[in-house]
């Protein structure tokens, strides 16, 4: 039943094969497939990272097999059953999770359905446990801070982000190494990952001390974020959408006329030629590289917005379809949404191309260096790159990477990987882009995230607060929202006003600073039409403009901090947004604690999330004291206050004893 492989064991049993191997520090990862396991399948693990030596051991006999990976310890009985344990410092082990049968006769914990040809609708099963509570696993709406008891899918949608790592309360993270589409089910009776149609389970396991542990391993294993620039770290502008070269050139020299930090402006859809040509329109932007020297003159970077999607009146189309470069169909043309073009008055239908193919990216990128890059462009942001299909048939994708249901969540962390290759082979070191969708190791190709287009209300303002923990949670560590959400918005409506205040506050403890969306009064119709009404601070009044003004101000003092914090997810792992357990896991009560955060480990976030509000309670974490930065009061931890929060107050604390210059 056993054979002892490179750093791991084998089990085989009827027509089942399970391999298991140590990969990295406290980490085991597992395959199982029919007959072979396969080394030819996506995924988001490359190379298992170095462990200590000697921290790897191996037994098999009569009782089955044991594999350590430092304290992770998996155990597999004769039956091919699996446990994960972890030994503590004193050498007593407790039990992570097991795999447990749906059912005593079948099936086991693990089931092949065939779905033909090969490919199977796949399940992995484990044991349920009453005091779980599960963090992570992307991004999502469903405003849920603990996920136990909740049916997460496994696809991309718009604001519906799938990155199949999960962080437990009982001391583990689990990575689901597939990027097949499906769901996970965090039910009562069990937990259940399901593949829709996949040829092997991949899985991988870790432990260690804390939460932190938890992320660092998992840095290790898919990919470390690089540095962030550090002009990225200050005041993004931005809005549905500046029409041309001098409507948004006005924009930035209000800002520098007025003596505002800015350190971000976006050229957003439709300054193309035509959809998938991934140029400027001369007729609108007739000068884009003395448009990039005058802003960066000005200490501002352009981002320009790179849509993978390829009209058939692009100069592209012909040459991309007729080399395979767009994503293939199972069944009809090479058609995957409609969307508007210039030249026409109606919705044509478009494609996408295929970023799993190597020459695809090659050709994109090229295309990319020749008409933004060689301008002086370097920041990108790649909208509708789940990809945004309509309908959304997974099934009827054919990628160079295999079958839409079987690889189709890799998507965006592969568009990702086309401008992060290009930008190294064009001798670029720092690299960022801007992506509306990730997948597990999104972050090492300089993946940043936002939440997508989201309600301008304070429902979706507290939706955003756990959205972002759970991307945190799901490494990764660059992320934002359209500050004053993004469908709609009224600049004459005082609750608006206020809600634009309070997400203000909210986003300047964001790791990205970003003002986004589309504001009344809007028009839906064709281009060149869609736009927005005015969105930049000076847009909602004298009031709200001096508050805005202040929340500019701060951020730019608190720079040098959040670009340690920065440092910190470069080298660890550790995501300068997340939830008071990371750094608190010994306290019962941060773990259940979802509408507050740390912005690195000393500033203790309270965003207020209710329209008329003026004060909040907050729940102070155990083993420091906090300081109110605006009145210099000191509370203890382990308690819960009522914070004073006037509209002209950020609602943070500072840990005791922590020099953060939130005060002017």
């Amino acid at each position: 039943m056993f054979h002892q492989i490179e750093d791991g064991v084998e089990w085989r049993g009827s027509h089942q094969v399970v391999r298991a191997q140590a990969w990295g520090a406290d980490s085991i990862r597992v395959r199982a497939g029919l007959s072979v396991v396969r080394e030819d399948l996506p995924g988001a693990l490359d190379a298992p990272p170095p462990a200590d030596p000697g921290s790897v051991r191996i037994r098999v006999d009569e009782e089955g097999a044991e594999l350590a990976s430092g304290s992770l310890v998996l155990r597999i009985t004769p039956e091919g059953m699996l446990t994960f344990l972890r030994t503590g410092a004193d050498g007593r082990q407790e039990e992570l999770l097991a795999e447990e049968r749906a059912h005593f006769w079948w099936p086991g914990p693990r089931a092949y359905t065939s779905t033909g040809n090969g490919y199977y609708r796949i399940e992995q099963r484990f044991r349920a446990y009453e005091d779980e509570k599960v963090f992570g696993l992307g991004q999502h709406t469903h405003g849920l801070f603990d996920q136990k008891g909740a049916v997460i899918d496994l696809v991309q949608r718009n604001a519906e982000v799938t990155i199949p790592f999960m962080v437990s309360s009982r001391g583990y993270g689990l990575l689901w190494n597939s990027p097949a589409v499906g769901r996970v089910e965090l039910s009562a009776n069990g937990t259940r990952w399901v593949s829709d149609s996949a040829r092997q389970i991949d899985y991988w396991v870790t432990t260690g001390d804390g939460p932190a542990d938890v992320l660092e391993h998992y840095a290790d294993a898919t990919g470390h974020a690089p540095m962030l620039p550090e002009y990225a770290s200050g005041f993004w502008q931005c809005k549905l959408r500046y029409r041309t070269q001098d409507e948004l050139m006005e924009v930035a020299r209000e800002y520098k006329r007025r003596g505002l930090p800015l350190s971000v402006i976006v050229s957003d859809f439709f300054h193309w030629t035509h959809l998938g040509d991934w140029k400027f329109d001369p007729a609108e932007w007739p000068d884009p590289e003395g448009m990039v020297k005058e802003l960066r003159s000005m200490g501002v970077e352009l981002m320009v917005s790179v849509w993978p999607s390829v009209s058939p009146l692009s100069e592209n189309y012909g040459t991309m379809l007729a080399r395979g470069h767009l994503v293939a169909t199972e069944q009809g043309p090479p058609v995957h949404a409609d969307w508007a073009d210039k030249g026409v008055d109606a919705q044509i239908q478009v494609s996408f191309y295929d970023p799993t193919n190597p020459d695809a990216r090659a050709f994109v990128w090229d295309r990319v260096r020749e008409n933004y890059h060689s301008l002086g462009i370097r920041l990108w942001w790649l909208d509708a790159c789940e990809p945004e299909l309509k309908p959304g048939h997974s099934g009827n994708l054919r990628y160079h990477a295999g079958p839409g249901l079987e690889v189709g969540n890799i998507y965006p962390a592969e568009n990702a990987r086309t401008f992060h290759e290009g930008m190294r082979a064009a001798g670029e070191q720092e690299i960022l882009t801007l992506c509306r969708s990730a997948w597990a190791g999104s972050q090492r190709h300089g993946a940043a995230l936002w939440s997508g287009d989201i309600a301008p209300t304070f429902a979706s303002l507290r939706a955003q607060i756990r959205a972002g923990l759970h991307t945190a949670m799901s490494g990764i560590p660059w992320w934002t929202t359209d500050i004053g959400g993004f469908h709609g918005g009224d600049q004459e409506s005082p609750e608006y006003r206020e809600l634009l205040v309070r997400w203000f506050q909210y986003g300047v403890f964001c790791p990205l600073f970003r003002l986004h969306g589309y504001r009344e009064p809007f028009s839906h119709d064709l281009y060149p039409s869609m736009s927005g009404g005015p969105n930049e601070v000076w847009s909602y009044g004298e009031e709200v403009y001096e508050l805005l003004r202040e929340m500019l101000f701060l951020r730019e003092r608190l720079r040098p901090y959040v670009m340690e914090q920065m440092r910190a997810a470069h080298e660890r792992g550790l995501p300068p947004m997340r939830p008071l357990f990371v750094d608190f896991p010994g306290d019962a009560r941060a773990w259940e604690v979802g509408d507050q955060f740390l912005f690195g480990p000393d500033v203790l976030v309270a965003p207020v999330t209710e329209y008329g509000a003026r004060s909040r309670k907050v729940y102070l974490p155990e083993g420091s004291g906090w300081t109110d930065p605006w009145t210099g009061d000191v509370h203890p931890g382990g308690t819960e206050i009522l914070l004073d929060a006037p509209l002209d107050r950020a609602p943070v604390l500072l840990r005791e004893g922590a020099d953060v210059p939130v005060r002017p």
